[in-house]
């Protein structure tokens, strides 16, 4: 019998396609060993390993996929998505926007506090901001740990614990499936850091330039890691034309990702014969 592990990478919206790459281990009734994740992968990852199917994952993120009416809307309930490009994001604050709505939600929809309760053991992945560091989080509470992964800079706030600053994964480990290698024999690592395309405009915007630019230095770190040390499959979904929080591209992203869908089914079912 096969372990099997999974790490789901950061990609902020682009995560979204996490869900279409589970839906691949539901179809062949595959149960991973053990799961890592990052920011959206931790999101994603977290509900996964307590149990939801892809399906059900894909209904519970519908909050983060619904559009505000109006940029008032917007910033009444603190969801920026779409709206990003309208919002002064105030450099020097340590975080505009909370998801401890959808965090709360989250819990609730698990019946499990703490990850070393979860069905399928999960790894998540958070940086620690003045140790300058990867921190590994196996155990104590979920939400914290998933808020800690999700912290992007400047947008969500840092998560204290035990006197240590955590900040978003996706700086020190964007596809940690390097935590899988020594106890799985088959690692899938999805990466849905997807490169931007040149706009009609050649200086990108302000938010374009801020997201991009953490994009370009995660993209450069998974490169190197699969240089040294590459897993057995390498997924990566051409998600285009969607930036770091739209996530109202819910429907655009999932019908990018079938590609990509169809090449982890392949890869799995010739490894698995």
């Amino acid at each position: 019998m096969h372990k099997i592990g999974v790490a789901l990478g950061g990609g902020g919206a682009r995560g979204l396609a996490h869900i279409i790459m589970l839906e691949v281990l539901d179809e062949l009734g595959i149960k991973p060993h053990a799961m890592a994740g990052t920011s959206i992968g931790a999101i994603i990852g977290v509900l996964y390993a307590g149990g939801l199917s892809a399906a059900e994952i894909r209904k519970e993120t519908e909050y983060l996929t619904a559009l505000p009416e109006s940029f008032e809307e917007a910033i009444k309930e603190k969801r920026l998505f779409g709206w990003l490009d309208f919002i002064d994001l105030r450099i020097g604050h340590s975080g505009l926007f909370k998801i401890d709505k959808f965090l709360d939600h989250i819990e609730e929809t698990l019946g499990y506090s703490r990850l070393e309760d979860l069905p399928i053991p999960l790894k998540v992945v958070a940086t620690d901001f003045w140790a300058h560091e990867e921190l590994v989080l196996e155990s104590g509470p979920i939400e914290e740990a998933v808020a800690a992964s999700f912290a992007i800079p400047g947008i969500f706030k840092p998560v204290v614990q035990n006197g240590r600053v955590l900040i978003d994964g996706s700086i020190v480990n964007p596809v940690p499936y390097d935590l899988l290698q020594d106890e799985c024999d088959i690692v899938v690592a999805i990466d849905v850091i997807t490169p931007r395309r040149q706009t009609s405009e050649l200086i990108p915007s302000f938010t374009d330039t801020l997201f991009s630019t953490f994009q370009i230095a995660e993209k450069t770190i998974v490169r190197e890691k699969i240089k040294n040390s590459p897993p057995t499959i390498y997924i990566e979904p051409k998600i285009e034309d969607v930036l770091a929080l739209e996530f109202h591209k819910a429907g655009q992203i999932y019908r990018q990702s079938q590609t990509a869908k169809k090449q982890l089914a392949d890869k799995l079912k010739r490894l698995l014969k």
